[in-house]
């Protein structure tokens, strides 16, 4: 690990018997009938929470999922069961965040232990960042650790209060994170790309300004790459544009060219009569569309295009699908993308988002330098942005 601002596992003094509060990002998603489908960000946590546990000290593990309003309807049970079976040990689960019975549950635990405590959200002064229930949270640590990449760039109770009222450390799952996508912020190897996707250019303005200012080039696929493309004078037909956009996107163009940085669009797209996953579709050039066409991926063919320009590259940043990804007719432009960079040679890193679910679907992520378990957080630090979860840490109290 490299000097880092913040204290990490390695940093904390002995545990046996010390109860330590873990900062975690369960919010996982569930299908209709209650059923974890991608207990991915369970999995993230292990090393942290099997560290912890195995140098003895009573492990109380706090999270949020969803955006509850009331008590009730997004409860983490299902996480602490399927983290029980990960963990091949008891994990135990208690069905209160701050009260008399998370008060008796934290008291039972033994050196060792493992508690997961209700969903965070179900108490109104989590999203409110209120210091009275930080201090209550408090209560059931003597040390504090954050392993919620996901989260880190939240104000919430949790993440930005509670270490200042207790020692922080980054958990395994966050210094990974802040290492990986810093390192691209601070000086990446050169040549340095950047595929960028996803529905909207607003969403990620902040984004590509900041990548200018660093990659030798850049890819634009997803809905994005329409706006562009209009900015650049195509008839994108019944395309989602957002045409209070095109100006931005014209700029990002402009300012592109005079540093002399490529940006790369789809050369030809999968344009669909309908946004519809069973919409007949068909291959056609930008400008090509007819006035009932929507562009919905990017034509594999063109993805070659790009992934052509990025030969040499020594590493490559990829945030956001080609195209209309959760269906399957409109993946295979974002999965031609997964397995293209795999095939590089490069150092990718993957920030979050969909993309994430691609090259997990891929098969590729093994073949990855890093695949980043947050989106929003993800593209704040890559924005330059100073997470509000790692400024507590780096402030926190050392015990």
């Amino acid at each position: 690990m490299p000097n880092v601002p913040f204290r990490t596992l390695d940093d904390m003094p002995p545990l046996q018997g010390r109860r330590v509060l873990v900062r975690v990002d369960f919010n996982v998603p569930v299908d209709d009938q209650g059923r974890i489908t991608d207990d991915t960000r369970i999995r993230g946590a292990l090393d942290t929470l099997r560290e912890l546990s195995n140098r003895g000290a009573r492990v109380v593990v706090a999270s949020h999922r969803g955006r509850p309003k009331e008590w009730g309807g997004a409860s983490l049970d299902i996480a602490a069961e399927r983290l029980e079976k990960l963990m091949n040990r008891s994990v135990a689960f208690v069905d209160d965040v701050v009260g008399l019975e998370a008060e008796a549950a934290v008291e039972r635990l033994r050196d060792g232990d493992v508690l997961v405590l209700q969903n965070l959200r179900y108490e109104p002064g989590e999203k409110k960042a209120d210091p009275a229930f930080a201090e209550k949270l408090a209560r059931w640590a003597d040390l504090y650790v954050n392993d919620a990449f996901g989260t880190a760039h939240r104000g919430d109770a949790s993440v930005a209060l509670l270490p200042a009222l207790r020692p922080g450390y980054a958990g395994r799952l966050l210094a990974r994170e802040l290492t990986a996508l810093q390192g691209l912020v601070d000086g990446a190897r050169r040549p340095y790309w950047a595929v960028v996707g996803g529905s909207k250019v607003s969403d990620k303005v902040g984004l590509i300004g900041a990548l200018l200012d660093r990659v030798d080039g850049l890819a634009v696929g997803g809905g994005m790459a329409n706006t562009f493309l209009v900015a650049q004078g195509y008839d994108m037909g019944a395309s989602k544009v957002e045409t209070e956009a095109v100006a931005t996107a014209a700029e990002i163009l402009a300012r592109a060219e005079k540093s002399n940085i490529p940006i790369l669009l789809p050369q030809r797209v999968v344009a669909a009569r309908g946004f519809a996953q069973d919409a007949p579709s068909r291959e056609a050039a930008p400008g090509d569309l007819t006035a009932d066409e929507m562009a919905l991926d990017v034509s594999p063919a063109a993805v070659d295009v790009m992934l052509e320009a990025m030969t040499d590259a020594a590493t490559v940043l990829w945030n956001g699908p080609m195209g209309v990804f959760e269906w399957e007719r409109f993946q295979a432009g974002t999965m031609r993308m997964a397995e293209g960079l795999a095939a590089l040679g490069a150092q990718v890193v993957v920030g979050g988002g969909d993309s994430v679910a691609a090259v997990t679907q891929a098969g590729i992520a093994d073949r990855l330098a890093h695949v980043s378990t947050g989106g929003g957080a993800a593209l704040e630090l890559l924005e330059g942005k100073t997470l509000p979860g790692v400024r507590a840490l780096i402030n926190s109290p050392r015990g």
